[in-house]
């Protein structure tokens, strides 16, 4: 994609657009939105190979980028970048999970809404990604039920997904699983690892979602669950033990 060419604005720059913007000009709303394509674009190619055009998804996400635009209010003491960033990706998930071929029911949807909804006004409010107990504070849910949505919200991977591309042939997640160990390889075919999944404790499950669904790092699940990097991967060794087990568990019974 070849984007035009606009400026880098200054905070104190984007603050005035802002202002000019709650007053109703739209020629600062234009200047805002075009100025904060490449920070659109950045996170676009998040998404790539998730079978839409990275075109589609731009134009996906700068509705994000309007929207936050429109919706900042000036008394959040964060910068734009920071709140506009989940309200993008959140538009673009929003479009990922309502195209996705596994279907959900309306209630799952209407909490998966709820939880976004809710994670981006904490992440607006705080400055930073809410944890899962702030986000069940603020919405009343239970924590089953927040993992529950977030892992709904899960886009599936192909197994044509490139996982890694130098000067030659790509790799594809399949390459990547038919390279493991024995002791591994045998994981592909089981499609029991979503019930195993359910059975594991909330915090392992949401260490797990936030670590390989969200790709988080453990300094970024520890900010989020409010908890140490130590225990971060600590429980994050466990889970996968537990998952081990269990998989083997039905395997032999």
């Amino acid at each position: 994609m070849n984007l035009p060419r606009f400026p880098l604005l200054s905070d104190k720059e984007i603050k005035s657009l802002l202002r000019r913007v709650k007053d109703g000009d739209e020629e600062a709303r234009e200047v805002l939105v075009n100025c904060n394509l490449k920070l659109v674009f950045s996170l676009v190619q998040r998404f790539n190979n998730r079978g839409h055009e990275l075109e589609d998804l731009f134009q996906i996400g700068t509705i994000g980028l309007i929207k936050a635009i429109d919706k900042f209010d000036l008394s959040y003491n964060v910068k734009f970048s920071t709140y506009a960033v989940p309200l993008i990706i959140g538009e673009i998930r929003r479009f990922l999970r309502d195209d996705n071929p596994v279907k959900v029911s309306r209630s799952l949807k209407e909490t998966v809404h709820r939880v976004h909804k809710a994670r981006e006004e904490l992440t607006a409010s705080l400055g930073r990604e809410p944890s899962i107990q702030e986000v069940t504070e603020y919405t009343g849910l239970t924590g089953e039920e927040i993992v529950t949505a977030m892992e709904a919200a899960q886009t599936p991977t192909s197994i044509f997904e490139t996982v890694y591309q130098d000067d030659g042939d790509p790799i594809y997640v399949m390459d990547a699983i038919a390279g493991e160990t024995e002791e591994s390889s045998g994981w592909f075919d089981k499609i029991a690892l979503k019930d195993v999944m359910q059975r594991l404790p909330d915090r392992e499950k949401s260490v797990l979602l936030l670590r390989f669904f969200e790709d988080k790092t453990q300094s970024q699940v520890a900010a989020i669950m409010n908890i140490s990097q130590v225990q971060v991967s600590r429980i994050e060794r466990q889970a996968l033990k537990n998952i081990r087990i269990m998989l083997d568990e039905q395997d032999n019974g």
